[in-house]
Order: C-alpha cells, then sequence, then structure tokens
C-alpha cells in the first residue's frame, strides 16, 4: 500500500514539474520600441489592436485568420481606407461585429470595455506613450492583469518597422513567419538602395504632400521621416526635410513655388467614410479608379500653391496610397517612388509585382492594383 501511495506521489510530482516546465519553456520577454520590458507566461490569444491599420501586420503573421485573436480594436480602418475594409470584409465578415474603441490620444478610450474583453496584450503606436502615460492608463491595465507593448511603423519607421516584426512574432509564437517578412522586406528595399548607392544619382527636389483634400490647410508635408525618409531612399530630395524640424507640420505656397520642386507626390486614400467625404483627395487604393484620380490629381495641381511650379508644367506629378505611412510594406513605396525619380535607372523595376508576391506569400486577400497614379501615365 505504502508503494503504491509513493509511487502515486511520484507520478503526480513529476506531472507537476513537467506542466511548469512546459509553461516555463513557452513564457517570454519582450522589450517594445519604447525600452519597456514585459513578460508573458505564454503566446498571447487575446489582442486589442489600439489602431484598426494593425490589421496590415497582423495579416502578415495570422494570413488565414488575421481576426482570431482580436477581441477589440478602433474604427479606422474602414474610414481611413475603405478599400482595403470593403476587401477584408468580403472574406472575414465577423470583422464587422468586433468591438470598437475611441482613441487614446483624444481622450475617446474606453477602459472599461477594454477591461471587460480580457485582453492578453493591447498594441499600441508609439505615439500613444505620453496619452497612456497621462491617462494612467497603465496603471488600471497592470491592476488587472493585461500587458500595454507599444509597436511603431510611423514615427521612426525605419529604425523600428523590422524590430515591431519581430516583437510581435513573439507574441503571436510566430517568430519565423516574422523573420521571413523582414528578410522580404530587407531584400525589397536593398533593389532600390544598391541601384543609388552605385549610380549616385543626381537628386530631384520632391514636393511630398500629406493628404491634400482631406486636410483644409495648404500643404501638409512629411520631414526626415516616413514618407520624407522614402523619398530620400529612392533617391530624391525631400523639401519638408529643409524646412521641417520634426516628422511632419505644414509648408506655405510660397514656399513651395519659391523652391520649385521637379516632382510632386500627394498621398492618398479611399476617405469616403471621413469628415472629408466630398474633398478633392485622390482616393488610391486596393482597385481603385485611377481616371478618377488623374481627375483629381490634375485639380490639386490647380492651387495657387502650384502655380508655374516646375513639376506641373512637366507633368511629373503623382499620388500613392497614403496608408504606406502606417504599415511595414513601404518598401513598395520605395520603390515605385524610385522608378518617378529615376525611370532610366528603374526602368525593369516592377512595384505591382513586388506588391502582388507580397499579396500571395503574406496578406489573406488577392493584389487589386490601384495604390498609385500619374498625371503622365
Amino acid at each position: 500500500m505504502l508503494r503504491r501511495t509513493f509511487f502515486a506521489v511520484a507520478i503526480a510530482t513529476l506531472s507537476a514539474l513537467a506542466g511548469t516546465a512546459a509553461a516555463q519553456a513557452q513564457a517570454f520577454t519582450v522589450t517594445d520600441v519604447a525600452g519597456r520590458e514585459v513578460s508573458f507566461d505564454k503566446p498571447v490569444e487575446r489582442v486589442i489592436l489600439g489602431e484598426g491599420r494593425q490589421i496590415y501586420f497582423v495579416s502578415v503573421l495570422d494570413t488565414e485568420d488575421p481576426f482570431k485573436r482580436v477581441v477589440g480594436w478602433r474604427d479606422d480602418v474602414r474610414t481611413a481606407d475603405l478599400d482595403t475594409w470593403n476587401e477584408y470584409l468580403g472574406k472575414f465578415p465577423k470583422m464587422a461585429d468586433i468591438p470598437v474603441f475611441g482613441n487614446l490620444t483624444d481622450g475617446t478610450f474606453q477602459t472599461e470595455l477594454a477591461v471587460s474583453l480580457k485582453p492578453d496584450v493591447l498594441l499600441l503606436p508609439l505615439e500613444s506613450k505620453t496619452p497612456a502615460e497621462e491617462s494612467k492608463l497603465f496603471d488600471t491595465l497592470d491592476s488587472i492583469g493585461v500587458k500595454v507593448v507599444f509597436i511603431d511603423f510611423r514615427l521612426e519607421a525605419f529604425k523600428n518597422t523590422e524590430a515591431s516584426m519581430t516583437i510581435l512574432g513573439q507574441l503571436f509564437g510566430k517568430e519565423q513567419r516574422a523573420a521571413e517578412f523582414n528578410a522580404f522586406r530587407t531584400a525589397e528595399i536593398k533593389r532600390v538602395t544598391d541601384v543609388i548607392e552605385a549610380n549616385k544619382p543626381k537628386e530631384p527636389l520632391v514636393f511630398l504632400e500629406r493628404a491634400p483634400g482631406f486636410f483644409d490647410e495648404c500643404c501638409a508635408t512629411f520631414g526626415d521621416e516616413n514618407f520624407g525618409r522614402m523619398v530620400k531612399l529612392a533617391g530624391g530630395h525631400n523639401l519638408g526635410t529643409d524646412i521641417l524640424p520634426g516628422a511632419q507640420g505644414m509648408v506655405s505656397g510660397e514656399q513651395i513655388i519659391a523652391a520649385n520642386p521637379d516632382v510632386y507626390i500627394s498621398t492618398g486614400s479611399n476617405w469616403s467614410q471621413s469628415a472629408k467625404p466630398d474633398g478633392i483627395w485622390v482616393g488610391v487604393g486596393a482597385g481603385a479608379d485611377l481616371a478618377a484620380g488623374k481627375v483629381k490629381l490634375a485639380a490639386l495641381m490647380d492651387r495657387p500653391a502650384f502655380t508655374g511650379v516646375k513639376a506641373k508644367e512637366t507633368g511629373n506629378v503623382h499620388a500613392i496610397w497614403h496608408q504606406f505611412y502606417t504599415n511595414p510594406f513601404q518598401f513598395v513605396a520605395i520603390q515605385q517612388i524610385a522608378k518617378w525619380l529615376h525611370p532610366e535607372l528603374f526602368a525593369d523595376l516592377d512595384p505591382d509585382a513586388t506588391f502582388r508576391e507580397l499579396h500571395e506569400r503574406f496578406l489573406p486577400v488577392a493584389y487589386k492594383p490601384g495604390y498609385w497614379v500619374s498625371l503622365n501615365d
């Protein structure tokens, strides 16, 4: 009897130790892009997206079902990128039923709703860090065991994109998938930067306007980050870098006319569900009507800020999908901008084929061209 009891206790002890060892084997710690160490017992299963457009990179990792972990998100895909919303809704209709949150940066984030959904992690863009600290969000969520992880595909995109994908791979238990994507991204950027480095072409002056028609004022642009950095990598000189001290801001029409840029690039998206449904923004995106886009692009050039500007006179006028500024697919934009700036050097480069391959390898929806348009097409 004693012997039987001893073996039973031994087996139970070994089972408990094995369970503990398995749990410890799954445990991990990430260092987010804000430099915070956050520990987890196992890969996350319930995620709140602090911005709906985070679905761009979630789709890279959970390609079969990007919404399987998502228990809440902001409603900015529909309002900022209706074409993508419709593409994903057609394949994943359940996404319309996901609880929607307000914006942490304007004080409309519903902490009580977040708590009720019992998330394992709340993913926040880096620019939300200060509002999160000021609202004591960390204290509230920490008290109930909800972790916050900061990622960044926008503020310092070329410093933080690869790191953010690696962090997400750890969180989702998809490290290999994240590494595969990062390798693809790096190789596709080098297809441009290696050529620029080898040939050192003259840099045309580029004015890249941020979402004209979505904003009333003229003219919003980027400094030396985000789209400004994409222009630099593509072999151009970004006008905003000379004027703005930060990542983005405003320049005047007089400054544009005085600088006389060689190339004009607008960012655009399908903002028909936004506060400016009838704006003169250029609606590029998945399957966009590019003929309509060219009409709006021409209308943008009729504004006083572009009177006599070289880019307008030569027709070197373009529009590109605005959402490249907030996702890890920036390399596609770099390739297309490079073709606009240096068509002879990049005659054989096909950004459409690159984006198609990205969809086929990493995304759950089929590729539909329409992400850029030119007046001289």
